[in-house]
């Protein structure tokens, strides 16, 4: 598709902020006024239209995409995305360790269970932790603070956390990533680990390198917009 706008600005509207292309206000797919909650969020999004060239590559509206998913999918049945994200909770990748006598477990207890612990701190919970594939279920106490927590959450911040622990297998993770001092990059690293420990092991073949980098990529990129997002 050619590009069809030369001017892209923000402009506020309804209580928020919104891009307009020659003036025009941009819809999300549903067809509804894409308000932002923030200007930085706003102005992340107007870059992507600003960046593009002649050609307008799709692949390359991450943030407006995300946004796009917050109004149209996440307003519309927030219940729904939450219960998806407590999902991840119940079988959530850092709290399921191999045994205690093999060299991988003391990497997990290292790099996980510091993630782990922060999140039973903030919430005033304990979170089951499992050596195995066996499913240890969560306390209902502990998945009710969590949903109480989720729900506290904009829309926004709840379709970048939809994709964090998507890409983690993780709410634990993702949560950390809204923390202000949070390393995004160490966190997705912590929940890669089984996998960045079996190519140490064996080394990694070129195809398992690209989709790690691809999938960093997505991690970074939902960071940045719940952080915009957020304010």
């Amino acid at each position: 598709m050619k590009r069809f706008w030369k001017e892209v600005a923000v402009e506020e509207h309804d209580g928020g902020w919104q891009v307009t292309l020659d003036g025009r206000p941009i819809r999300t797919q549903a067809g509804k006024p894409q308000v932002l909650p923030t200007r930085g969020l706003a102005d992340a999004l107007a870059k992507e239209f600003a960046d593009q060239g002649e050609k307008v590559d799709p692949k390359s509206f991450i943030f407006r995409d995300m946004a796009d998913f917050a109004i149209d999918m996440v307003r519309e049945d927030r219940a729904a995305h939450v219960a998806k994200l407590l999902a991840y909770a119940e079988t959530d990748t850092l709290c399921y360790r191999a045994d205690p006598d093999e060299p991988l477990y003391r990497r997990q207890q290292e790099v996980w269970e510091p993630i782990v612990a922060a999140c039973e701190a903030a919430h005033g919970i304990r979170l089951e932790r499992a050596s195995g594939i066996i499913h240890r279920k969560q306390s209902d106490d502990a998945l009710a603070a969590l949903r109480a927590r989720l729900h506290r959450e904009d829309d926004f911040t709840l379709a970048a956390l939809v994709t964090l622990a998507s890409l983690g297998a993780s709410l634990t993770a993702a949560l950390a990533v809204l923390e202000d001092e949070a390393d995004v990059d160490a966190l997705f690293a912590a929940t890669n680990l089984e996998e960045d420990w079996q190519a140490e092991l064996w080394g990694q073949d070129h195809e398992a390198e690209v989709a790690r980098k691809a999938k960093l990529e997505a991690f970074r990129r939902a960071a940045e917009f719940a952080k915009a997002a957020r304010g």
